[in-house]
């Protein structure tokens, strides 16, 4: 997780959350991540419509509280033509890794 965290804190891969707000909220979200929940990637991540809110050409990591939506979530940016994309698992992964943990 501390090389994702360099990666995100240089700008040279995206974070993103996948979470519904209620649960960032509750919990707090990864530091450098996007709140972006699974149910809205397709609306806002695809590169294909206006309005995407996610470039292109850099690496995605996903991480749900528990890895599953992120799987489903990686599985959907990859068919959307970003990569590598990869699943992280939860924010408790993301903690236990040295990871930081912010407020929302």
């Amino acid at each position: 997780m501390t090389e994702v965290a360099e990666q995100v804190a240089q700008g040279r891969m995206l974070l993103i959350d996948v979470r519904e707000l209620a649960e960032a909220r509750a919990s707090g979200v990864a530091q450098g991540a996007r709140l972006i929940p699974l149910s809205l990637l397709p609306l806002k991540c695809d590169p294909r419509q206006p309005g995407c809110e996610l470039p292109q050409g850099l690496p995605v990591a996903v991480y749900c509280a528990s890895g599953g939506r992120s799987g489903m979530a990686a599985e959907t940016l990859t068919r959307m033509g970003y990569g590598p994309v990869v699943n992280l698992g939860g924010l408790r992964d993301w903690a236990a890794g040295g990871g930081a943990v912010v407020a929302l």
